[in-house]
């Protein structure tokens, strides 16, 4: 599938590659957006420190609908062969803002105090490090492609960095944001969105058979070359992609795939008992049917970028001395429990793929069962490239199930949350727990015997003492944030590049 898209690249012609990257002749910004600072990063002799290579999809769910392998991830499949793969890895939020808040932050929810998209990492907590920040107060070369913290998708793809209210100048020695042709798409009205919602929500698609380079070829492109310019000194580099989020637009050979696919509607019923707000799109079965195959197009699409990005890697010589990571900043639920998209505390919104490479470490071609976090990546990270360890990170280093990932010594529960809602993964159970104390309800299941969470235990007098353990486990009720909200994504697209961003008509508000 990688050389197909090598090959499909190599295509282009050159009046349509100097169309879409020339383009900033007339909008400065179009084909790839950058801020940097003045001076130049910090030149360290210490050749033999380990590099980071940050990877992270946006709304990328655990495997594909209803446990089914149809989906074909075969970059992202070899890494998880090749380093640890977690198996029970949480997000603290299933929501892109507050989770990339947390994890960029190595903050729980809780402490970062971002619950919504509207305010930035630094709101509540200015002098907070992040942990880019932390690698570039190390002597580090820090960039960053593509989306790492919140940006609204697709309306604000190609914002320029200065312009973003949720950029941190503080993070990243440069940032960039590429902006392909899949603007132009939804700028055409080329997109299939029978709910005509906002496209940022809208189960909307689109197989596009241009090809012309989306936005996630130039963050693989741009990603690749600041690898091969900065391999002589520490770099930690992070590629942020767009898709799998909405809406689903990828080139048409990646659709051309999935021509049949085994999905099904979901035929169990919602039995928890807790009351939940559902935004019903309208869609028919086959409409349905065919968001789903955009979405496995669209995680193709993206890993095929993943495999140019780790083939860069390995063409730089440096592959050796850099740890790789790959997750998402959280799941995706596709009609399970009559639930679309995120912000549930169901297992297909909060599980993420994650996978570590740490040359050397012994757990390497294994797989890792217990619960974890994003959480603890920014421990894990610092540790794992020998930094001191970074004080203020409330999450654990993973270390112990990179070298053994059997280990017994790992007892940490993992906790999601939402807007009223509180959950936690402990062993073989989850725990959730809906408005104050619980007074909107509580859902037990125990995962060993009902992976797809459909039997509430909660209420049962037998498991009273399971919930009874549980319940500490929680994540506190939320401290309210005080921060001033930045710029809603409405009031950037004046900024967007090409001019042709717009406000439709009418939409619900933008999750």
């Amino acid at each position: 599938m990688q050389h197909d898209k090598s090959s499909k690249w190599k295509r282009i012609s050159a009046a349509s590659r100097a169309l879409l990257m020339g383009a900033a002749l007339v909008f400065p910004a179009l084909g790839s957006s950058a801020i940097a600072k003045p001076s130049a990063p910090a030149q360290v002799p210490a050749p033999k420190r380990m590099n980071v290579l940050f990877i992270i999809a946006d709304d990328l769910r655990v495997g594909s609908a209803f446990g089914t392998n149809e989906v074909r991830m075969p970059n992202v499949d070899a890494l998880a062969a090749k380093g640890v793969r977690f198996t029970q890895a949480q997000t603290q939020f299933p929501l892109c803002g507050p989770s990339r808040a947390s994890f960029l932050s190595g903050l729980r929810p809780n402490s970062v105090k971002v619950y919504d998209l509207d305010t930035s990492i630094r709101g509540n907590k200015p002098d907070l490090v992040t942990m880019p920040q932390y690698f570039r107060q190390n002597g580090y070369f820090t960039a960053a492609v593509g989306k790492l913290h919140h940006q609204g998708v697709p309306g604000t793809i190609g914002l320029p960095p200065e312009k973003d209210p949720h950029h941190d100048p503080l993070s990243w020695d440069v940032a960039y944001k590429p902006i392909g042709v899949d603007k132009e798409i939804e700028w055409d009205d080329k997109l299939i969105n029978p709910s005509h919602f906002h496209p940022g929500i809208a189960m909307a698609w689109y197989a596009d058979p241009s090809g012309k380079p989306h936005t996630d070829d130039l963050v693989a492109d741009k990603t690749i070359e600041l690898i091969q310019q900065n391999k002589d000194h520490p770099f930690f580099i992070a590629a942020g992609f767009y898709r799998p989020h909405v809406p689903e637009i990828a080139p048409k050979a990646y659709f051309d795939q999935y021509a049949k696919i085994q999905w099904q509607p979901e035929s169990r019923p919602d039995t928890s008992g807790i009351k939940r707000k559902e935004m019903d799109q309208g869609l028919s079965v086959d409409q349905e049917r065919e968001f789903v195959r955009g979405y496995y197009a669209s995680m193709s699409f993206m890993d095929a970028q993943v495999g140019r990005i780790l083939a860069g890697l390995e063409k730089s010589g440096v592959a050796d001395r850099t740890i790789v990571v790959f997750t998402s900043d959280h799941g995706f639920n596709l009609g399970e429990h009559g639930h679309w998209e995120k912000t549930v505390l169901w297992r297909q919104s909060t599980e993420v793929p994650l996978v570590i490479y740490a040359p050397k470490a012994r757990g390497n071609g294994k797989t890792a069962a217990q619960p974890v976090e994003l959480v603890d990546l920014y421990q894990t990270l610092a540790d794992m490239a020998g930094l001191p360890a970074p004080v203020g990170p409330e999450g654990h280093s993973l270390r112990p199930l990179l070298e053994n990932p059997k280990s017994k010594a790992w007892n940490y529960p993992a906790q999601s949350q939402v807007v009223n809602g509180r959950s936690v993964r402990y062993k073989q159970w989850r725990y959730s727990e809906w408005g104050v104390n619980g007074s909107d309800g509580a859902e037990l299941y125990d995962l060993s015997k009902d992976p797809g969470e459909y039997h509430n235990l909660a209420r049962l007098q037998r498991y009273a003492a399971t919930v009874a353990r549980l319940k500490p486990m929680l994540p506190p009720p939320p401290p309210p944030s005080t921060a001033a909200k930045v710029s809603n994504e409405g009031q950037l697209y004046q900024f967007v590049p090409g001019g042709r961003q717009k406000m439709p008509a009418s939409w619900p508000p933008v999750r």
